[in-house]
This record gives structure tokens, C-alpha cells and sequence, in this order.
């Protein structure tokens, strides 16, 4: 398959986190957090302050714009992506401790250690991942699929919502 289908798929296959979201919404009345789906921040906010439902569509949006080169089969990972990964992870783990008390009073402490756990994991696949490609030979699948890792976290896990709804 061409490079810009993938790319093209990958991307669009970022909104199925949303998915958990917007129908656990609808079967519930409200667009609360869950395990399987926390309410990440980059999600959240834009919903919240501008788009409503269509702040789903961000984190597709931003993988987009952030390695076009996927779309021409590019090899190489672009060295701002190392750079967004140290910056998230240290703002996710400063988000997480920030927002741990709102949690376990509002959500619980299963909430909390469950999506902490899988933040976690997250985090620890997206840096041997990047460890591994570092410095090895360079591949346009590898390049989709660590962004598409990352920009994964980003629309489903990280910067999870603690707290209570506005």
C-alpha cells in the first residue's frame, strides 16, 4: 500500500478512541471519564472551549500536520518528535501528580491508579520505541507507526481528566 494511504488510515484511525467517548455519552446522557477512555486533554479542552463533538477530530488533525513527510514515505523521524515526547511525558506525569487528589475524591482511587498504570505503559512503549530508532537504519513503516503511537497516547490517555465537570 502507498505511503499517503497509510498515512491516511493511520491517521483516521485516531478517532476511535473518541469513539468510547462519544458513545458511552450517548448511552449515559453525559460525557463522563472512564478507564477506557479518560478524557484527554487534547480532546477535552478544545471540545469544551470551541468545537464541542468535533474536538475528537484534533489529534487527527495534528498527526497530520505534524510529520507530513508521512505522506511522501518519509524515513526519518524528525528530531521535534523526540523533543514532543520528552515535553509530554514530563507535562503528563506533572498533569497526572497535579490532578491526583480531584481524582481520587471525584472519580476514585481505582479510577486514578488504573489510568496512572496505563499512562505508564504508554509512556514506557513511546520511549523503547524512540530508543530503538534512534539510531537505526530508517523505515517509513517505523515512522508511521511511532507517530502513530504517539499521537495514539495523545488522543486517548494523556493529560487524563480528574475531577469534577464544569
Amino acid at each position: 500500500m502507498k505511503s499517503d494511504r497509510l498515512t491516511l488510515i493511520a491517521g483516521l484511525s485516531l478517532l476511535i478512541p473518541a469513539l468510547f467517548w462519544l458513545l458511552s455519552a450517548l448511552f449515559s446522557g453525559q460525557g463522563e471519564t472512564s478507564i477506557l477512555y479518560p478524557l484527554p486533554g487534547l480532546v477535552f479542552w478544545p471540545s469544551l472551549l470551541l468545537l464541542g463533538p468535533a474536538g475528537v477530530a484534533i489529534p487527527v488533525v495534528l498527526f497530520f500536520v505534524w510529520n507530513p513527510g508521512l505522506f511522501y514515505g518519509d524515513r526519518n523521524i524528525p528530531k521535534r518528535s523526540y523533543i514532543l515526547l520528552v515535553l509530554t511525558t514530563v507535562l503528563n506525569v506533572l498533569w497526572i501528580v497535579g490532578g491526583w487528589k480531584d481524582g481520587i475524591a471525584i472519580q476514585g482511587a481505582g479510577y486514578n491508579y488504573s489510568v496512572g498504570t496505563i499512562n505508564v505503559a504508554w509512556i514506557i512503549v513511546m520511549w523503547v520505541m524512540f530508543g530503538r530508532n534512534w539510531k537505526a537504519e530508517p523505515s517509513f513503516k517505523v515512522n508511521l507507526l511511532v507517530h502513530w503511537v504517539l499521537f495514539a497516547w495523545l488522543a486517548w490517555y494523556a493529560f487524563p481528566f480528574f475531577g469534577e465537570f464544569i
